[in-house]
């Protein structure tokens, strides 16, 4: 489930925090968008193709957009100046570019040999950023290739796949501790494809696609410093509690218990079973009696039951094994059906003396 973000919520977990977004239009989009969830007043303004502050200084958050639409040696350097320690470190970064290397070179292959290349440059450095600062790769969003102007004709849905996947290998294949390795945003890719067909351009999402892309970094970001309630989306699996782990070795050994003490009443009563006459060469008839469960065995079958269903309440409520949705209570929704159920059974009542003396001559 995805909590929503009020703008004072937001305040509270980013407070003090310094955010980068470093890219293209599409990042930048993806700025306006999530700093409009700390202040909702915030309009796009400014030089579309350079780089753009924001400040909030009633939580001394502080979030950039720096205008890099290439993956090159300038993006480079600016990551390289954080980890040397002559700039600080932003917080989080969220990076991502493509579609301008595929127009200027005109979806030529030599571009994507260059973009993996660069990318392959900036690998170790974002990885190194990753141990001390939340570091997102955004994936390139699909693009509706009918609305494209002609000098974007050449960003295809293709190339696009080609860039993403570049990216994706060389990103995963040069980490090695998991737990610091640069994450893959891809969410947004799967949110353009249900609705960049509503895109103005064809290259840029509808607002309220981008909006979404940015409440879900707030949740990746905020769930596990917040805790919301109905946010389970991106909260990482809680540890077991000693009462968990006490509960869980108690039904484990009543199962454990159970069954052995079931096989040996079984085997006993299958010895006891059939008797067999040497003398007169016949079989007698098998006791009727079954066998006589003991106390010790009913109560183990009863923790069984219970393990079993307290394992079932875990799985569906604590554990993220399946999925949750958001449930809203309101007044409406309660009381219409219950007046409902009401209204019927004054109408639908019957005397039951009545209905008995109705059978009664039927029969």
């Amino acid at each position: 489930m995805m909590h929503k973000y009020k703008n004072s919520e937001a305040k509270n977990c980013l407070v003090d925090k310094h955010i980068v977004f470093l890219g293209d239009s599409r990042i930048r989009q993806l700025f306006y968008s999530f700093i409009k969830i700390i202040n909702p007043q915030v309009k796009e303004e400014g030089n579309k193709h350079g780089n753009i502050p924001f400040e909030d200084k009633s939580a001394s958050i502080k979030v950039d957009f720096l205008w890099y639409p290439e993956v090159n040696g300038s993006m480079r350097q600016r990551i390289k100046s954080w980890t040397e320690g002559s700039v600080a470190k932003p917080h989080i970064i969220v990076a991502g570019a493509a579609t301008w290397s595929i127009k200027i070179h005109n979806g030529s292959n030599e571009a994507l040999t260059q973009y993996k290349i660069n990318i392959t440059a900036i690998a170790p450095l974002l990885e190194k950023l990753a141990k001390s600062s939340d570091v997102y790769w955004v994936l390139q969003d699909p693009v509706y290739e009918d609305m494209l102007s002609e000098s974007r004709k050449m960003i295809t849905n293709e190339k696009i796949d080609a860039y993403n996947e570049a990216a994706v290998r060389i990103l995963n294949s040069s980490s090695r501790n998991s737990k610091a390795k640069v994450k893959v945003f891809s969410v947004s890719k799967l949110i353009a494809q249900e609705t960049i067909m509503k895109s103005s351009d064809g290259l840029h999402l509808p607002e309220s696609s981008r909006d979404t892309n940015a409440m879900i970094l707030m949740n990746v970001y905020c769930n596990k410093i917040m805790k919301p309630i109905d946010g389970s989306c991106c909260q990482p699996q809680p540890p077991l509690t000693l009462i968990q782990k006490l509960a869980f070795c108690f039904f484990t050994l009543s199962i454990i218990g159970y069954l052995i003490i079931s096989l040996i009443h079984r085997n006993n009563y299958r010895k006891n079973k059939s008797c067999t006459d040497l003398e007169m060469g016949e079989e007698k008839k098998p006791a009727i009696n079954t066998p006589n469960v003991s106390t010790l065995e009913m109560l183990l079958h009863s923790f069984c039951k219970l393990g079993l269903i307290m394992t079932y309440f875990y799985l569906c409520d604590r554990a993220n094994l399946f999925m949750k949705e958001n449930k809203f209570y309101t007044h409406s929704s309660f009381f219409i059906p219950i007046v409902y159920i009401l209204v019927l059974g004054v109408f639908y009542t019957e005397n039951t003396k009545e209905v008995m003396i109705k059978l009664t001559l039927c029969l």
